[in-house]
């Protein structure tokens, strides 16, 4: 095994304006971007609305999507002709739109060839008595339609409590909104395909943004599913191992709270890990709140110290 193999890939984020955005992206984790609409850090992505830099070692200077095509050992080896994950640390000042995401086979179709979108929340932070949408109250195809086409949201837009430590996965037809306020991991397939049903009639630039409904309609699953089997907490969990929260077929999330010391294998193709909160070391290297790095395929031992909470994810090998 070659060096370039075995080195950490530290990635320089790119970080979005969005409507709804705040100033903790740069306050609280460093980014250096101004403004005070700073929505998303985009922390490991290789997408082409946001494509991150390697910042040190072999591949310094290149993004992450070159690195993806010209040294494939590196990963693994995927049959996948694009970086399959995108992380990224959603700071919310406002409510978000509510929105759907479709799935690969829908997205194929409608959006030239796109990933669909699934994802996941973890809640890094949010105010007391938070609340997100998470599904919808419609019965059938032909409720929704009406109470979408008639503007009954607040019949049709399903809200739940949520507190710091909740994890969410989110499924394609899932209807779902951030509220502001929260401050989230999230952890997606690498697709920017997003269908608005609803924006709560704000402007942008002086006029309304974009609304997906007949795409939304054709997308949302029907009957949502359960408030129960829809949040679970992350809180508790043995510190200094890898937890594994989910698995599906697109990743695998795992939290990881260092106390003092943790070891571990990567045995995975790679795996992409965020720091949300402290500070240490991986293998002697310095790290800290709001970096994210890729452990590549074949690294072998990981030894970290300090005190530190993660959250990392694969893919299936």
């Amino acid at each position: 095994m070659n060096q370039t193999e075995k080195e950490i890939i530290f990635l320089d984020p790119v970080c979005t304006h969005n409507i709804w955005g705040g100033t903790k992206l740069r306050e609280e984790f460093g980014y250096p971007v101004e403004g005070d609409d700073i929505g998303e850090c985009w922390g490991i992505s290789a997408h082409p609305n946001g494509d991150g830099t390697v910042r040190n070692g072999a591949f310094a200077g290149m993004k992450l999507s070159e690195v993806w095509q010209l040294h494939p050992e590196v990963f693994g080896n995927l049959n996948s002709d694009r970086f399959p994950l995108l992380t990224k640390i959603i700071d919310a000042r406002d409510d978000l739109s509510i929105q759907v995401h479709p799935d690969d086979s829908y997205a194929k179709v409608h959006e030239n060839g796109s990933f669909g979108k699934t994802e996941c929340w973890y809640i890094m932070d949010c105010p007391e008595n938070a609340t997100l949408v998470i599904g919808h109250n419609a019965k059938t195809k032909e409720e929704l339609a009406q109470m979408i086409h008639q503007g009954r949201w607040s019949e049709f837009i399903r809200e739940i409590p949520v507190k710091k430590g909740d994890f969410i996965q989110i499924d394609p037809g899932t209807v779902h909104a951030i509220k502001g306020g929260l401050l989230i991991l999230e952890t997606q397939q690498n697709s920017d395909i997003t269908y608005r049903v609803y924006d709560y009639d704000r402007l942008s630039g002086g006029k309304p943004r974009e609304l997906h409904v007949e795409k939304s309609i054709d997308v949302i699953t029907v009957p949502a599913k359960s408030v129960e089997d829809s949040v679970v907490s992350a809180l508790g969990l043995p510190e200094n191992q890898l937890n594994e929260l989910y698995s599906c077929k697109y990743y695998s999330v795992f939290k990881l709270d260092v106390n003092g010391n943790a070891a571990f294998e990567q045995n995975n193709p790679f795996l992409l890990v965020s720091v949300l909160e402290g500070n240490g070391t991986v293998n002697g290297q310095a790290v800290k709140k709001g970096d994210h790095f890729i452990l590549p395929c074949g690294y072998g031992k990981v030894e970290m110290q300090g005190q530190m909470s993660m959250i990392a994810s694969a893919v299936r090998g």
